[in-house]
């Protein structure tokens, strides 16, 4: 044995026994304290809540407008079409497959970022303008699910 071999007794230590007797220093009462909400069984004050004063999430002020009819689209740029093979079709089960969209959401939408190098056959719920022009450019076809 050396020096270095030397390491400190791993350190055990049981856990609380609560309820089992005065000598235990946590018996009768169990750590709980004298009646009041918390010595109850299930007894808890909810999250956010300050004692009957208004809570801080209903003191402030509601922002904005939430719109419960707003599409979500999953967007994909025309550069990262690259990755299909020449007069390949792109479906968006095909964009998934690939991982370039991880679910279709409300639809998949076609961005006209960066630049299509291959003849490809792409077939998405939206086109913008400048997606459309890249994608002809490079002697592919645009199709409108």
């Amino acid at each position: 044995m050396k020096l270095n071999d030397l390491r400190p007794n791993e350190t055990r230590k049981n856990r609380k026994r609560k309820g089992r007797g005065q000598g235990s220093g946590l018996g009768k009462t169990a750590g709980k304290g004298h009646k009041g909400q918390n010595a109850r069984s299930g007894g808890r004050v909810s999250p956010g809540f300050e004692g009957g004063q208004l809570p801080l999430q209903r003191r402030l002020p509601k922002r904005g407008f939430n719109n419960p009819m707003k599409k979500e689209w999953s967007i994909v740029n025309v550069s990262d079409l690259n990755i299909f093979d020449e007069n390949e079709e792109v479906t968006p089960d095909a964009l998934i497959e690939q991982g370039l969209i991880k679910k279709v959401k409300d639809g998949v939408k076609i961005l006209g970022d960066g630049k299509l190098e291959k003849k490809l056959t792409v077939k998405a719920n939206k086109f913008s303008k400048n997606a459309v022009e890249r994608i002809e450019e490079a002697g592919g076809k645009a199709e409108v699910i």
